[in-house]
């Protein structure tokens, strides 16, 4: 897989006075394949989580709470990809299996929503520690 197959698709907010709805996941979307597990990552300003690498899982990521840095990499010291997603710019990063990928808060707290189109594994995943 190339770093260019990762992609970003901005996702849709409805504004509501009792508080804002995020859509996330359709079963209709192009990028939806199937539904294997979904998990929240709790992070806080200037941590970092990662190197995760999916032999064979497609992740589905958003923030819906706070703001994080992302950066990807065939490699994990080879050219990297960089993107940075939350509420405010409220996106769906798309991880196609076979890319090494780390994230990093860049407010007080975020909160990471991660979707596998099969339920995790540790055979599957790969983990380096943060460099």
């Amino acid at each position: 897989m190339s770093l260019e197959k990762i992609k970003i698709i901005s996702l849709k907010i409805s504004k509501n006075i009792k508080g804002d709805i995020l859509k996330y996941i359709n079963k209709k979307d192009k990028y939806f394949k199937t539904f294997g597990e979904i998990y929240f990552t709790e992070i806080k300003k200037n941590n970092t989580k990662g190197w995760n690498f999916h032999k064979r899982n497609q992740c589905l990521i958003t923030v819906p709470y706070g703001k994080v840095k992302f950066t990807f990499a065939k490699k994990t010291n080879s050219k990297k990809k960089i993107a940075i997603i939350g509420k405010k710019n409220y996106s769906i990063i798309i991880i196609p299996p076979g890319n090494w990928f780390k994230f990093e808060s860049l407010e007080k707290f975020s909160l990471v929503v991660s979707t596998l189109d099969n339920i995790h594994s540790d055979d599957e995943t790969l983990k380096l520690p943060i460099k």
